[in-house]
C-alpha cells in the first residue's frame, strides 16, 4: 500500500522560508515521477514542481528561483524548500507520485496516481 505523508507546513511572514517533507512508503518503482502541487480556495490545483528518478526537475514559472524540489532516496522522502515566500504562495500543498513517463510528457495532476493528505502553507504580508 502506497502512502505519502506531508509535513512542514505552517504560517510565515512574506520573505520567510519553509521546507515541506513528504515521507513515501510502499512505492517500489525504481523509476518514478514525483511532484508538489498546491490548491488555494476557489482555485484549481496547480503543479508547483516535479522531479523524476533521473533527477530532472521542472518548476512552474511563479516559483522559479525561490523553490527547490529534491528527493532523498535513502530516506524515501521528497522535499520542497520554499524561500522568499509571498502571500500568493498561500495554499494547501500536496505531494504526489506517478510513473516515470508522466514527468517526461508533462502530465497534469490528473496523471498522478498517489497523493498525500496535504499540508497548509499560509504566508502573511
Amino acid at each position: 500500500q502506497v502512502q505519502l505523508v506531508e509535513s512542514g507546513g505552517g504560517s510565515v511572514r512574506a520573505g520567510g522560508s519553509l521546507r515541506l517533507s513528504c515521507a513515501v512508503s510502499g512505492y517500489t518503482y525504481s523509476s518514478y515521477c514525483m511532484g508538489w502541487f498546491r490548491q488555494a480556495p476557489g482555485k484549481e490545483r496547480e503543479g508547483v514542481a516535479r522531479i523524476d528518478s533521473d533527477g530532472n526537475t521542472v518548476y512552474v514559472d511563479s516559483v522559479k528561483g525561490r523553490f527547490t524540489i529534491s528527493k532523498d532516496n535513502a530516506k524515501n522522502t521528497l522535499y520542497l524548500q520554499m524561500n522568499s515566500l509571498e502571500p500568493e504562495d498561500t495554499a494547501m500543498y500536496y505531494c504526489a507520485a506517478a510513473q516515470f513517463y508522466v514527468c517526461a510528457f508533462g502530465g497534469t495532476y490528473l496523471n498522478f496516481d498517489y497523493w498525500g493528505q496535504g499540508t497548509q502553507v499560509t504566508v502573511s504580508s
